[in-house]
């Protein structure tokens, strides 16, 4: 009923003065209620997208995902979820590139996630950027200390930068956080 209120109210405000209520009133009363209900729709729907593209993304089909993270990002160019979920979309194509865009988009408007980091770490690390990624899983550390996966992909780039010692603490401390392959690596490679 509040926004049946407002559209009503904008609608009379768009009459001219003087102008009988009933002379004109459907013309602006159509007018104001296309004009918000488009806006209401607009705002409501990014999340929509959002969710579509999730939905569409478990089923792989990823570049039906990215067209629902783009249309939520034209609708909501600050919805750091959009671009992290088309950034994964992208990462599972293999766009390394497009998928370190969306990840720093996401990173820009959110810098506290965590996630956000990690994946753009292994984006890179998948690229050969073993120095970025690290950089990455220690942003992603920093925010969340005891997320495992972020020490044990961290040991995995140290070890491709040849520093074993480095690679095996990191790789201790995922086990220590339950993570059950690092445990076999600290077994197999750090005694």
């Amino acid at each position: 009923m509040k926004l049946f209120s407002f559209i009503s109210a904008a609608a009379l405000s768009l009459l001219p003065l003087g102008q009988p209520l009933l002379l004109g009133s459907t013309t602006a009363l159509a007018t104001a209620a296309a004009v918000f209900s488009t806006q209401a729709a607009h705002a409501q729907s990014a999340a929509d997208y959002v969710d579509a593209g999730i939905e569409k993304g478990k089923r792989g089909d990823f570049k039906g995902g990215i067209a629902d993270f783009t249309r939520a990002i034209e609708i909501n160019p600050q919805d750091a979820l959009a671009y992290y979920n088309r950034g994964l979309a992208k990462s599972y194509l293999k766009n390394h590139q497009g998928a370190i865009s969306d990840y720093s988009k996401a990173i820009e408007i959110n810098p506290q996630d965590p996630y956000a980091y990690y994946n753009r770490g292994n984006v890179k690390r998948k690229s050969g950027d073993n120095q970025g990624a690290i950089a990455d899983y220690n942003k992603a550390i920093q925010i969340n200390p005891k997320y495992a996966d972020a020490y044990t992909n961290r040991g995995i780039s140290k070890e491709l930068v040849r520093d074993l010692k480095g690679a095996c603490a990191d790789w201790k401390k995922a086990s220590s956080l339950g993570d059950q392959d690092a445990a076999g690596w600290v077994r197999d490679q750090c005694q």
